[in-house]
């Protein structure tokens, strides 16, 4: 709080933060307490005030945000320690918790004050809670949509994390296991193991990730594979993110070559990034996560990590790539000021490379990627750290570019496509994306090339890891329980 770097901040001791975007949503915990008798007077009998957005959203800044940002949704996405009804927030921030090291503010903000900040930080509540689908059963058969009914049919299942998808000019397709198992499954879906696959380190997030074709791989049966590299060096256990070129022989990798290495490595086990797409200009895109080192790695040039990268099919340098003849830079360098990128498609209208990446708690973002750009992390955000305490107190800055799409809760996106043909009426240009924390198919609404909003579906079906439109134009999830799932529309009668 502006009170300042003294006072402990309103509310954020009296709480425990998220777990990381990898894990799974933790529901909001209260604690039961007698309504307080300032609470009752203040809102005339019980009935509440009309929200003053402005002045609490003054407020807050003034008094919060110093400590909390100024994302008063992102502040109150979090598991709630001394309760979260209207009358236990009004208690703590006009009584203070002492015990806690937490002032009381009743001579700051008077009753009416403190009740319109009550009602700006329930606001906030209720936008986490929109994600939560408690009363929704898991992996129905059918799901009612906007405009169409969507039949839920299994691929495959048993796979552990499946994490990238592939399409293979037969019929069939190939499938990552996060753990380092590779998958061809052929067209009648038989699940088949893939020999020759680089050795991973599986720990944390880390281990055989995303998988994509070469263009031209109905002639050359050339595909690339993206994981986390491991080696031992002084008795540490270290890891990057690599990518591998291979021929696939049948059910065999030969020819293998690791054609990029991400520098340096670390003894960190998340944020590898690792999505690959190929462009039309015949060039690999590929995203390589900041390995959790905000503070060194995405916004310096002489590191790969915290980047999109773009490379030749070989793994030589594009010679216009935007940072190939500056001086200390990785010539590999596409864009830069990137957290943990795991989305990555190109528009199909208009050829624009779309990308999203996780947050911390709170903006993760959707972003149209353009060579030597910077995205901001960690010198702006919508978000703030896990344990409650802001990252940055900027949303904008000149020189950064913004999302165009930022999710406050955190949804922890995970896999894009965009929707083409037309199988599924009314999504046409849409775009997808998984949700691994809240366990959900978010269909974002794209009009005049902005998202106008958000449509979930399928939920409770699982981590939603990998998102793909196959070339025949269905839509193919990968769930972290273990299921490959092809998203049918059903007709109506």
């Amino acid at each position: 709080m502006h009170l300042a770097n003294q006072i402990f901040p309103v509310l954020a001791i009296a709480l425990l933060s998220l777990g990381s975007c990898t894990n799974s949503a933790n529901n909001t915990a209260s604690t039961a307490a007698a309504p307080p008798q300032e609470l009752a007077s203040a809102t005339a009998g019980g009935a509440q005030a009309a929200l003053d957005a402005d002045k609490a959203q003054t407020q807050f800044n003034t008094y919060c945000s110093g400590c909390h940002g100024d994302n008063a949704i992102t502040f109150a996405d979090r598991r709630w320690k001394y309760g979260s009804s209207r009358e236990e927030i009004f208690t703590s921030i006009k009584k203070g918790i002492p015990a806690a090291g937490m002032p009381a503010f009743a001579a700051t903000f008077s009753d009416a004050e403190i009740e319109n900040l009550v009602t700006y930080i329930k606001e906030g509540i209720q936008s986490v809670e929109a994600y939560s689908f408690k009363e929704q059963q898991a992996a129905q058969e059918t799901y009612e949509s906007e405009g169409q009914t969507i039949k839920l049919e299994t691929v495959v299942s048993g796979i552990g994390v499946p994490w990238g998808l592939a399409f293979l000019p037969d019929g069939g397709m190939l499938v990552t296991e996060r753990s380092g198992k590779f998958y061809r499954v052929s067209e009648n879906r038989e699940l088949q193991p893939v020999q020759g696959v680089p050795a991973v380190r599986a720990e944390g997030q880390s281990g055989l990730m995303d998988v994509a074709l070469h263009p031209n791989f109905s002639k050359n049966n050339i595909i690339y594979l993206s994981y986390s590299a491991i080696k031992q060096q002084d008795g540490k256990t270290l890891s990057t993110t690599a990518i591998m070129r291979a021929r696939l022989d049948g059910n065999q990798l030969t020819d293998q070559k690791v054609i990029f290495e991400a520098q340096p490595y670390s003894e960190t086990r998340h944020h590898y990034g690792s999505r690959m797409v190929f462009g039309k200009d015949g060039y690999l895109y590929f995203s390589v996560g900041e390995r959790g080192n905000e503070k060194e790695n995405p916004q310096t040039l002489d590191r790969h990590l915290g980047k999109i990268h773009r490379i030749k099919d070989d793994g030589s340098i594009p010679a216009d790539n935007p940072f190939v003849n500056r001086q200390g830079a990785l010539p590999s360098i596409y864009s830069y000021g990137h957290r943990n990128p795991q989305g990555l498609a190109f528009h199909p209208a208009t050829g624009e490379l779309w990308s999203h990446e996780h947050g911390p708690r709170g903006g993760d973002e959707v972003n149209i990627v353009k060579p030597a750009r910077n995205y901001g992390w960690p010198v702006v955000s919508y978000g703030i750290n896990y344990n409650g305490q802001p990252i940055t107190d900027k949303t904008q800055q000149a020189g950064v570019e913004d999302p165009i799409w930022y999710w406050t809760p955190s949804i922890a996106p995970s896999g894009m496509a965009f929707v083409t043909g037309n199988r599924y009426k009314g999504w046409e240009g849409d775009v997808m994306v998984g949700s691994l924390r809240f366990k959900f198919l978010s269909r974002c609404k794209i009009e005049n090339g902005k998202i106008v909003r958000e449509e979930k579906l399928l939920p409770n079906i699982g981590r939603v890891r990998e998102v793909r439109m196959s070339p025949d134009g269905y839509l193919y999830i990968g769930v972290e329980t273990g299921h490959v799932y092809k998203l049918v529309p059903v007709a109506k009668p």
